[in-house]
């Protein structure tokens, strides 16, 4: 079938380059593909790469990320951290405006001032709202100030901290942190999902949901070059919403879309060679660009017997456990199912990509079959046929891997079982745990190691959390903790790696590889960068 495909997709490619095709005569204009399908507009719902990404282009915040993960300002021309580190102090820029729109006397777009990040995130902790985003202040003191936001005066707004918190300035670059206009929210109420008004360097001029979406260069955007030439360079940017991916990849193969992110299994031997590069077939017609990915991918197991009803299960067996983890051989995996996409996950729970974090990386699991049968048959549980097999839930994107795994696991004489759920269904048994065991991935939402941390601190459980394992450890909270107000950042680093030792002691999950981030361009695109988080900045990209 894959053999078809590919078939298929080379004399597409063949017919098109006859044709000599062009995809527009503006060069200016940007074209990508949304398969995932994009849920809103509003900031305040940016929870999925999908709607980071465009309403990236549509706003701003206080502060922002360069491509090393470095927090810059960005509506706010500095900030002022306290030594408590408890109050935040930011002065604004005077010469930032919201895109024009009805909701303006005149239509003009006025001025940003300090009450807008008032009104913005008072509106996220807001109830009625419902954001999703809420936990990014839950160490606001409220106490101070309106709800421990306060503006002083048009340009100085103030943050105050219950207690100190290392991340929090990270936190701030999130999407949820974009400033909005009170007055386009109270105009168009619910609609403000689709009618976003904002100071990006684009503003949207048309969303057909499912089929396109236009934006258009903002041409009172602030932000300039270094050589002081107004941004954004492109005049727009078109995003299509093919489901499909045999037919996005086609788009780009065919020059219908400017650039693709990822790499998907069914594509990757036409596009990669073995270890990792561009197929050189390709040098001269796109661009590859892979940086180490914030993202780790494992298997996460429940460890909560309250939940399972049984101490029994060979899963509550911490060597059972480490057995699975010396079991598998991660190299082959990234090698023959990832073209080297990736690393293998050997250096605990934290991926690549924190460069202080980096310097000192934790001890992992290294394969090793011969120490997990050991472990196997000092605990009883090897060549026992009365141990049920588990399952291993996933998604259809990462059954290969599974399959691999289940692989691995049978030489050791380990049974387990695949079921592939569906996205919705899948997202609803992980927050209602309904599997004990499951593949899962967590990309960092800020450029912080603490991200990956909260998965396993206990007052995190889900559905109230993100610790999917229901792990519980009074030694690891205390550190976590501890971590989160430490302002040293060589003594928080110390923290961390404790941390991390404690996953791998537990053996909670199996990790299995550090992602990266790859993108795949058009040759004729120019600035378009990759970073850790994969997110996507479109303000400094140019077609010739």
């Amino acid at each position: 079938m894959l053999k078809n495909n590919l078939i298929n997709i080379l004399i597409i490619i063949a017919l098109y380059s006859c044709t000599g095709g062009n995809m527009g005569n503006n060069k200016k204009i940007f074209y990508y593909n949304e398969s995932k399908g994009i849920a809103s507009l509003d900031p305040a719902f940016a929870r999925n790469q999908a709607v980071i990404w465009v309403v990236s282009q549509l706003y701003n915040g206080l502060v922002q990320l360069d491509d090393s993960l470095n927090v810059v300002p960005s509506i706010a021309k500095k900030y002022f951290v306290s030594k408590d580190g408890k109050e935040y102090t930011f002065i604004l820029r005077d010469d930032v405006f919201f895109q024009d729109n009805r909701v303006f006397h005149n239509g003009k777009g006025r001025r940003v001032n300090a009450y807008d990040f008032e009104f913005s995130f008072n509106r996220i902790i807001d109830s009625s709202v419902a954001s999703p985003g809420r936990w990014i202040f839950s160490n606001v003191d409220k106490s101070k100030g309106n709800m421990g936001f306060f503006a002083e005066n048009d340009s100085v707004f103030k943050i105050y901290l219950k207690k100190p918190l290392s991340s929090f300035i990270g936190i701030l670059t999130m999407p949820y942190c974009y400033v909005v206009p009170h007055e386009a929210v109270e105009y168009y109420g619910k609609d403000f999902r689709s009618n976003p008004v904002g100071t990006g360097p684009f503003y949207l001029k048309l969303w057909v949901e499912g089929e396109k979406l236009i934006m258009r260069k903002n041409e009172n955007y602030f932000e300039k070059d270094c050589n002081g030439n107004k941004l954004p360079y492109l005049d727009g940017i078109v995003i299509s919403f093919v489901v499909d991916k045999q037919s996005e990849f086609m788009q780009f193969m065919t020059g219908r879309i400017d650039f693709i992110s990822g790499v998907n299994p069914g594509f990757k031997d036409e596009l990669l060679t073995a270890n990792g590069e561009l197929n050189p077939k390709y040098n001269d017609k796109f661009k590859m660009y892979k940086c180490p990915y914030l993202n780790i991918e494992y298997l996460g197991i429940m460890v909560d017997t309250n939940i399972i009803h049984s101490t029994k299960n060979p899963l509550c067996d911490i060597n059972f456990r480490k057995a699975i983890n010396l079991a598998i051989d991660r190299q082959k995996l990234v090698y023959f199912l990832r073209n080297n996409i990736g690393s293998p996950a050997n250096h605990g729970f934290v991926p690549q990509g924190f460069l202080l974090f980096d310097e000192t990386p934790t001890k992992g699991f290294e394969y090793d079959p011969d120490s997990a049968i050991k472990l196997l048959k000092k605990t009883g549980l090897y060549n026992t046929l009365s141990i049920e097999p588990f399952t291993i839930y996933t998604s259809s994107d990462y059954l290969d891997v599974c399959e691999y795994i289940q692989h691995e696991l049978e030489k050791i004489n380990i049974s387990c079982n695949i079921e592939v759920v569906s996205g919705i269904a899948y997202r609803e048994m992980l927050a209602n745990s309904k599997m004990q065991v499951f593949r899962a991935s967590w990309i960092a939402d800020y450029p912080d190691p603490e991200n990956f941390f909260a998965l396993f601190y206990s007052k995190n459980f889900c559905p109230n959390g993100p610790n999917y394992t229901h792990f519980k450890n009074a030694v690891y909270d205390l550190i976590y903790e501890n971590a989160l107000t430490e302002q040293n950042i060589l003594k928080r680093n110390l923290m961390y790696h404790q941390l991390d030792s404690i996953i791998i002691e537990n053996a909670i999950v199996v990790p299995l590889f550090y992602d990266n981030a790859v993108r795949f361009s058009q040759k004729n695109v120019y600035g378009l960068k990759v970073n850790p988080l994969n997110f996507l900045n479109l303000s400094k990209v140019y077609k010739n």
